[in-house]
Parts: C-alpha cells; sequence; structure tokens
C-alpha cells in the first residue's frame, strides 16, 4: 500500500499537467479557428474536475499505479465542431495536433526544470529525489500520450490530422476504423508494438535530459 500511494504521488502531478494542458490546448486553437463549443461547455478552464473521465481519469491511472508504472489515462474529450471554424481544414488539422502539441512542450519544460535541479539543487536538500522522479514521470507521461494520441487510428487525434488532408467520402471511410479503436489499443496494450513506436520517444526525452544539463552546468 505505501508503494501504491508513493506512485500514485510522483505521477499524480506530471499526469494531471498532461491531461488537462491537453484538452485546454484542444479548447483553446479551436477558439482560435472560430469555434466557441467548448468555451460554452466550461470546457476552455485548466480545472481537472472539468476534464476528469471515471474510467480513464481515476480508473486506468490507479490501474497503472498500483502496476508500478508509470500513470497511463485520458480526460473527456473537448467537444469540436468544425463547421464553426474559419477553414475548416487548418482548423481540423491545428486543433487535433494541438493536444499532443501541449504534451511535447510539457516535455521540454519538464526536461528543462530536471536539469535546474540537477544542476542547481543541493543533493542533500530533503526532496531532491522526490523532485527528479516527478520530473522523470512527467517527461515520461507527457511523451507517451503525445505518441499515443499521434497515432492515425480513429479516434485518436493522429487520425483527425489524416482526414484533413482528405475528401468527405475518403475521411468518412478511414473513420469508420474507429468501430475497431478498443481491439486496436488492446493490441497495443498487451504486445510490445507500442514499446516500439515509444522507443524514439524516450530516446528523446533522455536527449533532452542531457542536453540542458550540459548547457546549464
Amino acid at each position: 500500500m505505501q508503494e501504491f500511494i508513493y506512485n500514485i504521488a510522483i505521477n499524480l502531478p506530471g499526469f494531471l499537467l498532461a491531461i488537462v494542458f491537453h484538452e485546454y490546448s484542444h479548447a483553446r486553437v479551436a477558439l482560435w479557428f472560430g469555434d466557441d463549443t467548448a468555451e460554452r461547455q466550461g470546457r476552455l478552464s485548466l480545472n481537472p474536475a472539468v476534464h476528469a473521465d471515471p474510467v480513464g481519469t481515476i480508473l486506468f491511472p490507479l490501474i497503472g499505479a498500483a502496476m508500478g508504472g508509470v500513470m497511463f489515462g485520458w480526460a473527456r474529450p473537448v467537444p469540436v465542431d468544425p463547421r464553426r471554424f474559419k477553414n475548416v481544414k487548418h482548423g481540423v488539422f491545428w486543433v487535433s495536433f494541438a493536444g499532443p502539441g501541449a504534451n511535447i512542450i510539457l516535455s521540454v519544460v519538464s526536461a528543462l526544470v530536471f536539469a535546474i535541479v540537477v544542476v542547481y539543487v543541493p543533493q542533500d536538500f530533503k526532496f531532491h529525489r522526490i523532485l527528479m522522479e516527478m520530473l522523470r514521470s512527467s517527461i515520461l507521461i507527457n511523451l507517451v500520450l503525445a505518441v499515443f494520441n499521434l497515432i492515425p487510428f480513429p479516434p485518436l487525434d493522429g487520425s483527425k490530422m489524416v482526414t484533413s488532408f482528405l475528401d468527405y467520402n475518403q475521411a468518412r471511410k478511414y473513420e469508420q476504423l474507429g468501430r475497431y479503436s478498443m481491439v486496436f489499443i488492446l493490441i497495443l496494450w498487451f504486445t510490445n508494438i507500442f514499446s516500439y513506436l515509444l522507443m524514439p520517444a524516450i530516446i528523446f526525452g533522455n536527449g533532452m535530459m542531457n542536453l540542458f544539463i550540459r548547457i546549464l552546468a
């Protein structure tokens, strides 16, 4: 039980930041392109409560913490009405990319703060190790969410980015793959496929940490 609680404490800050900024970014960019649907429904917010999903925000992350791994999950998707976009194709692409893009930015910021802690915070500081573990977790969680959501399989963000390049009929046929989304996710979950997809991102994350440490040292 102590290990379970410790895993939650280490992973929760990075996890909440990751899913909240992911959905907030979708809502913010949608507003830039002319769709205020998310704003009118109170989703243009950094309050985790308005984005919470019982399964994705509570159940799945707790399972991850219980298994000793990172907390993986999702928030309720932000409502988007592409018909309100000033430029539909550009709007669909950038609104879809905004979520994973926010996670990539957060991973870079976390890597920078990690380097600052390594270089400038004394190792005898009481919370030094905990801070480093939290920041490592934040880097990994954000990269996992970014890579996962960029997979071009409906209804993930990557698939919506692809549809912005298709005509109406092609997009409708492509989106029909979404009926197999649960099977697809289970295949990723129980095989090593996602691990292979994630490997470049992990290398990228480690590279960022080392680069920032060299710059600051």
